[in-house]
Formats: structure tokens, sequence, C-alpha cells
């Protein structure tokens, strides 16, 4: 029986979540075209004959911009530090300075890693890959170097037969029905937080986030969950952008979030938004904490 850590690392909007979600095998972590959505460590459980893999998804890997950017920051390093085996993942597009800067703590912590060329349909050629992997191969004594394509591969077996391959022997540490670690109010806060990047990234970039205040059954029909959330910003004029003319934007958010939320828990939803302005709250650890981000 095998087990062990493999964090799935690299620099914002290089794929790590879409991997993540295709190797866990089903949608944990939230996606977005857009770079840095992933805010903290997020666990999946990858069960097989062969034994279990706790497979971490983490944030980007850059400089800091403010205090939640250095929190993020130490949480892909300390996932780093925990793993038994390291999925640095870069673009097919190349190395660039932050692939670089999160190659340097790898080297620094001698860690067993892969590495991952994402993104191969962005290639015009497949022999073009050619010269990219010779050029990994000098940077780093890679155990496997895997091209793909995690938003348009299907078959993943092979990949995870290899990880196997380079676990320490250990026994499992979930039982085999759990597939995550994170909490139903912080899972559900990222359902609605993706549906509003999707609707409002270009106007609202990354200051946003999601507070579930509270999850209850309907008083009319226990059948029915009852979810409050409030949407953060951090100026005043992004919560009209959120709102959206006659409320019209927020209704459309919802709604796609409501659906989402109904597939996870099974039952219908009647969601309840509110948003709140709370001025540079990703420089005020006190309030990120309370989302969940921060605690690695």
């Amino acid at each position: 029986m095998k087990s062990g850590v493999v964090a799935i690392v690299g620099r914002p909007n290089v794929g790590k979540s879409s991997l993540f979600n295709r190797l866990a095998g089903s949608k944990i972590s939230i996606i977005s075209r857009h770079p840095a959505t992933t805010r903290l460590k997020i666990l999946g459980v990858i069960n097989r004959d062969q034994g279990q893999v706790l497979l971490l998804d983490t944030p980007g890997f850059e400089l800091p911009r403010h205090q939640l950017g250095e929190f993020m920051k130490k949480t892909v390093l300390s996932s780093l530090t925990e793993a038994d085996l390291t999925l640095f993942v870069i673009s097919a597009g190349g190395w660039k300075k932050e692939d670089e800067q999160l190659l340097q703590e790898v080297k620094r912590l001698n860690k067993k890693a892969f590495l991952i060329i994402n993104k191969m349909d962005i290639l015009p050629r497949k022999e073009d890959l050619l010269p990219l992997i010779e050029n990994s191969r000098q940077r780093y004594n890679f155990l496997e170097i895997y091209p793909c394509s995690a938003l348009h591969q299907e078959k993943w077996d092979t990949l995870v037969k290899i990880i196997f391959q380079w676990l320490p022997e250990g026994e499992v540490f979930f039982p085999e029905g759990q597939v995550s670690n994170l909490a139903r109010e912080y899972l559900l806060a990222e359902i609605l937080r993706e549906k509003i990047l999707e609707k409002t990234y270009e106007e609202v970039p990354h200051s946003v986030a999601v507070e579930i205040e509270d999850i209850c059954p309907a008083k009319t029909n226990p059948e029915m969950v009852v979810i409050y959330a409030r949407i953060i910003v951090d100026r005043k004029q992004m919560k009209p952008i959120i709102l959206g003319r006659n409320g019209e934007r927020i209704k459309a958010i919802g709604q796609k979030a409501r659906l989402e939320m109904e597939q996870v828990l099974g039952k219908p939803v009647y969601l309840q938004t509110k948003v709140k302005v709370i001025p540079d709250w990703r420089d005020r650890p006190d309030v990120f904490r309370r989302f969940g981000y921060g605690q690695f």
C-alpha cells in the first residue's frame, strides 16, 4: 500500500486547478481563465488499489502585492515542504520569470518533482515541444516530464500510475468516500466567487471575496436549503458593478451559483446575497482569515 502528499505548484494561470480537478476526478477547486483564482491549499483525495494520494492544489506563485498575497506565497512554500512529490506545472509557452523563481525553491528543498507541461493545445506543432523538454531537463533533474492539456485531455490513468510509483509505502489517511477537506461553507462560497469572476472579472478583478453567513432549512420547506452570502469588495465603486443595472447582474450570478450549489448539496437552494464594502480587506488578516484565507 502506498500513500503520500502530492503538491501541484506553479505560477498563476498555468492550469493548476484544472489539472487538480482532472486528477481528483471531480470539481473541487474553482477554475477561471483569469490568473490568481486559487487562494488557499485545497485537498483532493485519489483512491486506487495501489493506495491513496493526497493531492494539494495551491495558489499561483508570484511576488506578493498585499498581505493576502504574502499568505498565499507562504501557503505554496508550506505545501512544497510537506509534499512527498511535487507536480511543477508550466505552460507550453515556455519558462517565465515566476517559474524560475519557484524552481529555485524546489531546488532549495531538493524536492522530488515531475514537470507538467500544460496547455499543449496552444502549440501549432508538436515538434515545438522538443526544445522546451530539452531546456527543462537542463534546469532540474525532473523525475518525469509529462506534456498534457488539462482542459481537453480526458484520460489521466497513466499520470496517476506514474505518481504512485514514486510515493512511499504507507497507510491511507481518509476513508474511501472522502474526496476533499473543504468545509461546506467554503465550497459554497467558492462556487459563488467563481460565478462572480465569470461575470465581472474585467471590472472587479480579484478584489472580491465571499463569506457564507448562514446555511439553514427553509421555514416552509425543510427540503430546501437557504444560503445567506455576503460578497465583499474593497471599494464603493465596485458595488454597483456587482449588482448591475436594476440588479440584473447579481441576479444572473446568483442563478448560476444556485444551480451548481444544488448539484453539490443534492437539494433545492434559495440563495440570498448582499454586497458589502470593506476597504483594503486584502491587507487585513483579521478580515480575510474569516473567509478561510491565510491558513496554511
